[in-house]
């Protein structure tokens, strides 16, 4: 007498397949070069404003609109006379902090709406959808304002509302995926030996699926510290005293002809990082697709 087998996944990634994605990636230049400039910005922000003289609160009237490179203020200071580099890397871990965790929300909600509504299809994956659409039909930018101006400005709020408007394309992306894989030999194999809907959704097609959804992933890391600039930057955001990008953004638009540094510093931070995660997106598409096997 034999005993049912467990259901066995045989679709988990060989080491050899993961070699040859590594081996795509690393060829894409512009990804592994937002890949280093990533990992240079995260280590500024954490551990860059242990090292400056001054820190982001400390306010010294004499030195107001000091220049870049004038004595100990590396990037000169603002209309209080505050360290702007101790600002932009404190900004940073805000704005950073803010990105990655709304792309967390936001992916765990739009894949499983995604895995749902591609797998059950018929009427429930017709309704998932159509409330997908519908959230889609409005700009995201217009959805973030109108949640922002009811609920009281903090950095938890503020990642949940980016992600809350955020997950559309995730979960259409997934959806795709997902209708693509439930009819594959493996997922009938899975059904014959009695493996339950949640198994199979969850076991075997997310991983088969995985590689869209990194790529959505980080995508929205660089669409979320947008969103989140945006936002501070009309006066709805991250509330000072508290930095971030967006906030320094809207404190210097007043003072563009005195002291340009106070937005072209911030502004930069806010090109490089999303710059940075759009490359490290497509080098992961690129990457993830065995079809597009660089040479």
């Amino acid at each position: 007498m034999t005993t049912a087998a467990a259901p066995l996944s045989v679709f988990a990634t060989p080491a050899w397949y993961q070699n040859r994605t590594l081996r795509r990636f690393m060829r894409h230049r512009l990804a592994v070069m937002g890949t280093v400039m990533i990992a240079l910005l995260i280590m500024a922000c954490v551990f860059g404003p242990y090292l400056l003289p001054y820190d982001d609160l400390k306010i010294d009237i004499r030195h107001r609109f000091a220049a870049p490179f004038t004595g100990d203020h590396y990037l000169g200071t603002d209309a209080l006379g505050r360290d702007t580099a101790a600002r932009l890397l404190n900004a940073g871990r805000i704005s950073l902090l803010v990105g990655f965790f709304a792309m967390v929300i936001s992916t765990v909600i739009g894949a499983s709406i995604g895995v749902i509504a591609g797998y059950y299809r018929g009427w429930l994956g017709a309704v998932l959808m159509r409330i997908v659409d519908a959230f889609l039909s409005f700009p995201s930018v217009f959805l973030v304002l109108v949640l922002a101006a009811f609920i009281k400005p903090n950095p938890i709020m503020i990642t949940v509302i980016i992600a809350a408007t955020s997950w559309m394309e995730i979960a259409r992306i997934v959806e795709t995926e997902i209708r693509s894989l439930r009819e594959r030999d493996f997922i009938l194999a899975a059904r014959m030996i009695g493996a339950s809907s949640r198994w199979i959704m969850f076991r075997e097609l997310v991983p088969n699926a995985i590689g869209p959804i990194i790529v959505a992933a980080t995508l929205t890391i660089a669409h979320a510290i947008l969103l989140e600039a945006y936002i501070s930057f009309l006066g709805y955001g991250i509330q000072p005293p508290l930095p971030s990008w967006g906030n320094m953004l809207n404190s210097a638009q007043q003072y563009l002809g005195k002291a340009p540094w106070l937005a072209i510093v911030p502004g930069l931070a806010i090109t490089l990082a999303v710059a940075s995660f759009n490359f490290i997106g497509d080098g992961l598409r690129d990457a993830l697709d065995g079809r597009s096997d660089l040479k």
